[in-house]
């Protein structure tokens, strides 16, 4: 039956996203049940494309991103794919109306890292973010307004400043993996082998401006929702804080993370905050 190769095809997203990242997975367990299967059917998907082109050295990376996007062209246009992944993919997208224009913007950020290693002016570095990051947030507020055109367009905004600041977060507490081991530099008119506290502060100053748009939009989100990306942003607000008090140099040696004894206490500060309607 098809809904059972559905279900399996859900369970393998839901999977992907608790076995590469807790941190998001416990955000998306926040959500309302009616939504929370499509974010992982979205993280799925994502977390794949991007897996193909940072860490399958020994392979045919660009053979395996061109399979990758036939599949996806096909599961989109004949509502199924073989590939578990695609299919919860595919059934998110239908389901919630997502524009096939947000994915190929997608697609085409995650093939740039294929063979561009250097963002030298500000106009790449932001093309880049909105279809790596910007673009994800959009999808995922596509699930959250549940066909509100009105309150996507509301919203909107917000949610690509906040999927910008996470992104950013990420590429600043990843410097080290991917400056040395993929020779990638993302920041522009940045000297990652002279990195000072000048130039850390600078970038941490975009990313703030990011975190309070992004905030705004949170206040507005759906009920369902709220709880789940507010979750997601204190925990990001928490690293970029660790990442703001760590010397520059140390952060070019080191990948900056939160214990889990703090992830505890940021919940409990979360659901205290949103219980008394404070967000």
């Amino acid at each position: 039956m098809k809904s059972i190769f559905d279900k399996v095809s859900f369970d393998c997203s839901r999977n992907v996203t608790k076995s590469y990242s807790t941190s998001f997975s416990s955000a998306v367990k926040m959500l309302a049940p009616s939504i929370r299967q499509d974010i992982y059917n979205i993280y799925g998907f994502v977390r794949f494309a991007d897996e193909i082109v940072d860490s399958f050295h020994d392979y045919n990376k660009e053979e395996l991103f061109d399979i990758f996007e036939y599949d996806l062209a096909l599961a989109l246009k004949q509502k199924i794919s073989l590939n578990p992944i695609l299919n919860s993919f595919q059934h998110t997208v239908t389901k919630n109306n997502i524009p096939k224009e947000l994915i190929a913007t997608f697609m085409k950020s995650m093939k740039l890292d294929l063979f561009k290693t250097e963002y030298k002016t500000q106009d790449e570095y932001n093309e880049y973010i909105f279809g790596s990051a910007d673009v994800v947030g959009l999808m995922c507020l596509k699930v959250f307004v549940k066909g509100d055109i009105a309150q996507f367009e509301e919203l909107k905004h917000s949610a690509m400043r906040l999927g910008s600041a996470f992104q950013k977060v990420n590429f600043l507490r990843d410097l080290k993996a991917d400056f040395e081991g993929l020779n990638r530099t993302y920041f522009p008119n940045t000297d990652l082998n002279k990195l000072d506290e000048i130039s850390k502060l600078k970038i941490i100053e975009e990313i703030e401006a990011d975190f309070k748009a992004g905030y705004e939009g949170i206040l507005n989100l759906p009920l369902e929702a709220k709880f789940g990306v507010y979750m997601a942003y204190v925990y990001y607000k928490k690293l970029l804080s660790k990442l703001k008090n760590t010397p520059s140099a140390e952060i070019k040696n080191t990948r900056i993370r939160v214990p889990d004894y703090q992830k505890y206490g940021l919940f409990a500060k979360c659901y205290f905050s949103y219980k008394l309607n404070i967000i």
